[in-house]
């Protein structure tokens, strides 16, 4: 079911014309009958496709189930060709497979890479966590280092005004606070998922690290301080690998493993509690219900999907996307945020991030909506009359899904 996960996102751009494509459109016979309306643009074409295959999910799934039969079926042509041309077609398919061996090597040989480079970050990465926290302070070399790079990169005057202004402060803080949840912050598909409710918990971040696991894959380790929400002092969530190469010899993702987190009482971001009216049609009187809805928090990163069983005939059909969007999301953490933090937290890392106008949309909360739902309305008073109060504390079972990005 998994697909190979490329290394490296693909450049976006407009898709290749086929060949066999004509240069030109084809001419309209004369002896049809012309069009009566006017063109029909692409656009509008795929709102009404859009809108059929909303209306009946079914439709999409017959579709996947034809295409799908189609996969892997033979024209007939390699089975007409002369006996001596299919004894080279094969041929060529054993070259193929000793290639294939090579590509999985070449994987092999490039993650053992990875992990010795990583050694030599490792340092870094823990003096970083020292000086964010407190615990160290830079050095004068690593200081004008700093400056000399600021200096090639941005204005010569920002820096000498910043470090005056800073001397001129008569209040001590302590290393470099809300370091993490900044930049989070400013990084994209990260701050998709950060409300305003998560901010008081993210302020607690103490660092953000990872580490690569005896086999193919990696886990992602959140160390907080002590705080009013939670008791972990770790979060941690793994990412696995199929243990057989994929095409190319790509290693294939396979799921995710996710921290429970010990919320303290009444402090679980990832649900919020709706209070409604409940009348009860014999005796008249009122009383108010609260119940706990899933919402929105980027703590639901620690609870990924699952990727459904073969067996499974009732699935997700965003699953897929889903999925990816999660494996992209640990990918970017540790490929972007990790290793260029201060970069993220200055914002510098923003100019080398490929962003078009659905990114920076995307950003926004949907704070307005829940609080709206938290409202009690007279309407609701009649919707949710009840003359069986053991059902009125059940959960809602059609809450909507969390998002996961």
């Amino acid at each position: 079911m998994a697909e190979p996960i490329p290394n490296k996102r693909p450049e976006s751009g407009a898709a290749p014309t086929p060949q066999n494509t004509p240069a030109n459109n084809a001419p309209i016979s004369s002896h049809a009958q012309q069009p009566g309306v006017a063109s029909i643009k692409e656009e509008d074409l795929d709102r009404a496709a859009a809108s059929i295959f909303a209306q009946d999910p079914r439709i999409i799934q017959m579709i996947q189930g034809r295409l799908g039969s189609l996969v892997g079926r033979s024209s007939g042509y390699i089975e007409s060709l002369p006996p001596s041309v299919r004894r080279r077609v094969a041929g060529l398919k054993g070259i193929q497979t000793e290639h294939a061996k090579l590509e999985a090597e070449f994987q092999e040989e490039v993650l053992q890479l990875e992990k010795k480079y990583f050694a030599k970050f490792t340092p870094l990465y823990e003096k970083r966590a020292s000086i964010v926290n407190g615990k160290a302070e830079p050095t004068d070399a690593e200081v004008e280092q700093g400056e000399k790079a600021n200096d090639d990169e941005e204005n010569a005057d920002q820096s000498p005004k910043t470090t005056e202004k800073s001397a001129e402060s008569s209040e001590v803080v302590s290393g470099i606070p809300e370091f993490w949840l900044s930049a989070m912050k400013n990084q994209i598909s990260l701050a998709e998922m950060i409300t305003d409710r998560d901010e008081a918990a993210l302020k607690h971040l103490v660092d953000i690290r990872m580490e690569y696991l005896d086999k193919p894959g990696f886990r992602l380790i959140f160390e907080f301080s002590e705080n009013d929400f939670f008791t972990n002092k770790t979060i941690t969530k793994t990412y696995f690998y199929q243990t057989e190469s994929g095409y190319g010899g790509d290693f294939i993702y396979d799921h995710a493993e996710g921290d429970k987190i010990d919320w303290k009482a009444g402090k679980d971001l990832t649900v919020r509690t709706e209070s409604k009216k409940q009348r009860n049609k014999n005796t008249k009187q009122t009383r108010v219900v609260k119940k706990t809805v899933p919402t929105e928090s980027f703590f639901n990163f620690f609870s990924p999907p699952i990727a459904p069983d073969d067996d499974d005939e009732e699935t997700d059909p965003d699953i897929e996307i889903r999925l990816e969007l999660d494996y992209q999301l640990g990918e970017d953490i540790k490929e972007k945020l990790i290793p260029r933090a201060i970069d993220w937290f200055t914002g510098e890392a923003l100019q080398y991030e490929e962003m078009d106008e659905e990114d920076l949309e995307g950003i926004q909360y949907d704070d307005d909506d829940d609080d709206d739902e938290d409202d009690l309305s007279d309407d609701q008073d009649d919707e949710d009359d009840s003359d069986d109060e053991d059902d009125a504390g059940k959960p809602n079972k059609e809450a909507a899904e969390c998002k996961q990005s």
